[in-house]
């Protein structure tokens, strides 16, 4: 994220420049909009800071510009002692806002991070939407920025395109059924039925009836370990005649269970051919603001509410939490917030002493750190700046272990 400066004073253009790359904002800098203009586009990955009083096109024509490119692209105008009326003017043509000159450092830091913080948002969700419409379904719909996410992908188009039964395991709430969709409507059985059916309590007659209605297509047989061993002899033999594509899900481990003799040994390993593991939130923390940002989308539009801004002490306190129930208790705590009746868990720190804030960030951070990572505990330390001891000694304060953070086997021989 970026800041054009446009101003036709050389001294004024350096001395905002100055203070904007001491503050760790990158600045691009132009003395005139035709300087400016090739950088005004609706990719554009920063804000506007623009004089208004400039020779020939001034600030008016520049806003009136970037709005034509893009109106979501925020455009702050500096206007000189008595121009007031003219910045009210360009508030009501759409600027983001204004500044009178000389402006104070903080004022200026403030109110350009805020448009920065809006101008990301605005971004993301663009990109957010770009998947949803893309034709890559794994794209569409596994949401998250980590190694594992971008892994998970890969893994499903891989059993998609394998044409092969596909067992999906991962913890109680991780959307084991939205992955089998998603193997689904990347392999070549798109277009064909897609059934999915909780295993428990499925007969014989019922698998053979459901078996029948998904011909060429895919059944899905959520918590597949639960069914009966006359049930699991009839899906074998389903199976071996063909017609369909077996994707078998749970949240257990179907191994122990043929070692238990539970689950039939036959059926298991030809589910095993082709396993994918969803990764538990808590290995991929920094996931969790996307994920959680689309969850809150979703649950306004589906409340007919508008969508509330989220906050980064908010994301802070999401992903400085283990969330057991995974996606599940993500997309309850979105629908939450969208309704206003908060959770059990304060959501922007409220409550909290300022000793409980900093160590909720302090723990995202090393969680973000392993993540990126891969579990590499001396190149998150490395990223952090923090003496391998220090580090150790975190990671043991909030109960984090390297070893969560690195890759599945089945991730590894996918890549």
């Amino acid at each position: 994220m970026k800041v054009l400066l446009v101003d036709d004073d050389f001294e004024v253009r350096q001395a905002l420049s100055q203070t904007l790359e001491l503050a760790d904002i990158d600045t691009l800098t132009a003395g005139s909009f035709l300087e400016a203009k090739d950088h005004i586009t609706p990719a554009f990955d920063g804000v506007i800071v623009s004089d208004i009083r400039m020779p020939g096109r001034d600030g008016f024509h520049l806003l009136d510009h970037a709005r034509a490119q893009d109106t979501d692209l925020p455009v702050i105008l500096l206007t000189g002692e008595g121009d007031i009326p003219m910045a009210v003017r360009a508030m009501s043509q759409g600027a983001f806002g204004f500044l009178e000159k000389p402006c104070g450092t903080n004022d200026l830091l403030s109110i350009v991070n805020r448009a920065l913080h809006t101008r990301g948002l605005v971004l993301e969700n663009r990109h957010l939407k770009a998947q949803m419409e893309d034709g890559d379904p794994a794209a569409r719909m596994i949401f998250g920025v980590s190694s594992k996410a971008d892994a998970l992908r890969k893994k499903a188009r891989a059993a998609a395109q394998a044409d092969t039964d596909v067992l999906i395991s991962g913890a109680p709430g991780s959307g084991i059924s939205k992955i089998a969709e998603v193997v689904h409507l990347c392999s070549m059985r798109a277009k064909a039925p897609f059934e999915k059916r909780a295993a428990a309590g499925l007969t014989r007659s019922d698998l053979t009836q459901i078996w029948e209605a998904c011909a060429n297509g895919t059944l899905f047989l959520d918590e597949i370990g639960a069914l009966s061993k006359d049930a699991q002899l009839a899906l074998l033999d389903l199976v071996e005649q063909g017609g369909a594509t077996l994707i078998g899900g749970t949240t257990r481990d179907l191994s122990k269970q043929v070692e238990a003799g539970e689950f039939s040994f036959e059926l298991y390993y030809r589910l095993d051919v082709m396993q994918l593991r969803i990764p538990a939130l808590s290995e991929r923390p920094e996931d969790i603001p996307v994920i959680f940002r689309h969850y809150v989308s979703q649950a306004a539009e589906q409340a007919g509410q508008p969508v509330p801004e989220v906050s980064e002490d908010q994301l802070a306190d999401l992903m400085a939490r283990d969330w057991p129930g995974n996606a599940r208790a993500l997309m309850s705590e979105a629908m939450r917030l969208v309704l206003g009746v908060g959770g059990e868990a304060p959501q922007t720190g409220e409550g909290l002493g300022l000793a409980d804030r900093l160590a909720q960030v302090e723990r995202s951070l090393l969680a973000e750190a392993l993540g990126k990572a891969q579990g590499q505990a001396r190149a998150a330390a490395e990223a952090l700046k923090l003496p391998r001891k220090t580090f150790y000694d975190k990671l043991a304060k909030y109960g984090l272990k390297p070893e969560d953070f690195k890759p599945s086997q089945e991730s590894n021989r996918d890549s």
